[in-house]
């Protein structure tokens, strides 16, 4: 059973704690992958929700795998983002409070896929060519990785 749709037939709508794990991988060019999201046409990290019986680092890779085709090989820690400014009520009104953790990967196999059910687009870009529309949750990874490399933050 999807865990996520068990849990709210228990509790509705009310605020729920949730891990999402996604990753930050570049290509051997330090190319930056992001994904035109369909949810919201914003490009974004690829990850998603935990599922139970998990780890984070197997939820980041199969995430990655659903999102853009991509086998992720050695993953590293990048950061944990949690705390008021990661709670967030959804269209359908389910509230949540976030815990983000997110990985950095420089290996993979595996071909990118143009687009899917939830990605319009997967591209790589390079660190001072960001798109403009990133989604809202990620600035704060990207400008974290930004910060790192000492390049101008996104707003």
């Amino acid at each position: 059973m999807d865990y996520i749709k068990h849990l709210r037939s228990m509790v509705g709508n009310e605020k729920v704690i949730m891990v999402v794990a996604g990753a930050l991988v570049f290509n051997p060019k330090g190319l930056l992958l992001l994904q035109l999201r369909s949810d919201n046409q914003k490009w974004g990290l690829p990850g998603g929700f935990m599922e139970l019986n998990e780890s984070v680092q197997d939820t980041a890779k199969r995430e990655v795998f659903e999102e853009t085709g991509l086998h992720l090989g050695e993953i590293s820690l990048f950061g944990i983002y949690s705390g008021p400014n990661k709670e967030k009520t959804f269209p359908n009104g389910d509230q949540v409070a976030l815990v983000e953790v997110f990985f950095k990967c420089n290996n993979y196999t595996g071909v990118l896929v143009e687009k899917n059910e939830e990605s319009l687009q997967n591209r790589f870009f390079s660190l001072d060519e960001l798109p403009n529309n990133i989604f809202l949750e990620h600035i704060g990874v990207i400008n974290d990785v930004l910060s790192e490399k000492k390049l101008p933050v996104v707003g």
